[in-house]
């Protein structure tokens, strides 16, 4: 390939992951995170998109490279010449990808890993989901209800999930993290907000006629707080 050509091909490449930066960067996609594992997805979005912008300038860099020096004029219906295959090329892009796809998979690993760790001496909460509202129970402090999820900042949480009826999903934004409740399994979801706010609880698996009704909230307090109203006799 002469040397202007492959000028071409990086100045067209350039431009489109330009093109598509802006529009990954530019619109705020992602609500604020408010928990330590939500730096950590973030972490693996941005690392994806980064290698998808890449992958997506190159295909459009060749694409209109082609379709600018090798078309045809519409009454032109003969025949191309023909084209042999480029062991070379075949392998690079076999390998590229298989490289990217490993990467992606590393980093996830790990990421799940770790937001998979709960820390020490965690604050254990029992959700419950029912069609059509969310309930909170806190068996260390005397299996205090609530229907409001309360949890202190900074500190280690373990959600248990628990379905009362059909399958549910357990996501808060802020949280990035999401977790179905299927009835008869009791799975986990560790948070550690680092953000005092308030924050909708969503239930993102279609469960009926209410489904789009069925909402909570989430309120991170200090902990301080935390501890009076829990210790506080009744539920609220």
């Amino acid at each position: 390939m002469r040397r202007g050509s492959i000028v071409q091909l990086i100045v067209i490449g350039v431009l489109a992951g330009a093109i598509a930066s802006a529009v990954a960067l530019i619109p705020d996609w992602l609500p604020s995170s408010a928990s330590r594992e939500a730096g950590r997805i973030d972490f693996v979005f941005w690392f994806v998109t980064g290698i998808c912008i890449f992958v997506f300038s190159i295909v459009t860099a060749v694409i209109v490279y082609a379709v600018w020096k090798f078309r045809v004029k519409p009454d032109d219906d003969s025949d191309g010449p023909p084209i042999h295959g480029h062991t070379g090329l075949e392998i690079v892009w076999t390998a590229i990808p298989a490289l990217l796809v490993t990467a992606i998979a590393i980093v996830s690993a790990i990421v799940l890993a770790k937001d998979d760790a709960a820390g020490a001496n965690p604050l254990r909460v029992n959700v419950y989901a029912q069609q059509f509202f969310w309930s909170y129970g806190y068996p260390g402090y005397r299996n205090k209800l609530s229907s409001v999820l309360r949890l202190p900042v900074n500190r280690s949480v373990v959600l248990t999930m628990h379905a009362r009826d059909v399958i549910h999903s357990f996501w808060v934004p802020e949280f990035r993290q999401k977790q179905d409740l299927v009835p008869g399994i009791h799975a986990t979801l560790h948070i550690t907000p680092d953000k005092v706010g308030t924050y909708p609880v969503i239930c993102t698996e279609l469960c009926g006629f209410g489904h789009g009704l069925m909402r909570s909230r989430v309120v991170v307090m200090d902990s301080t707080a935390f501890e009076k109203w829990a210790e506080k006799k009744g539920t609220s």
